[in-house]
């Protein structure tokens, strides 16, 4: 479920190193914040770190372990990336302004069923949104993006 696991304080028989060792058996990266050597707290987190647990001494150093700093490009790149001719026929039209489903189906020839089912998965990816009375606009950031990709 998760990428990672980050252990903050374990004694020496601790709940939370039962989740670290099932992280790593899973593949997860463990990390482990490192405490004074005389504090109960931190026997667990320290022996993690003798075991192999990378120490996080900073938040930063799970971003740049777990190289998190381009997942939200690529996650902007897939919801502005058209899947098909007809989502890249709507987002030609659509702007700011809102403009009814059957406007719509008129500027694009797009039938209106299969309009209507690809604004649901538009919707659903974030890319238009509909704002009331079967009105739809397309999301700023992501029309804009989706401009500067095109060549416009």
């Amino acid at each position: 479920m998760s990428l990672a696991v980050v252990i903050v304080e374990a004694g020496d028989r601790s709940g939370a190193l039962i989740t670290a060792d099932f992280a790593a058996e899973q593949g997860r990266d463990v990390f482990s914040v490192p405490g004074g050597i005389n504090a109960p707290q931190s026997i667990g987190t320290n022996r993690l770190i003798q075991q192999g647990a990378q120490p996080l001494l900073h938040p930063q150093e799970i971003l740049d372990a777990l190289n998190l700093t381009q997942v939200n490009e690529q996650v902007i790149a897939r919801r502005v990336i058209p899947d098909d001719p007809a989502e890249a026929n709507v987002l030609s039209v659509l702007s700011q302004e809102p403009i009814h489903i059957d406007d719509l189906s008129n500027q694009t020839g797009i039938p209106i069923e299969i309009l209507s089912a690809t604004l649901a998965m538009m919707g659903l990816k974030g890319m238009v949104r509909q704002v009331g009375g079967m009105n739809y606009i397309g999301v700023h950031e992501l029309q804009s993006v989706y401009e500067i990709s095109d060549g416009n």
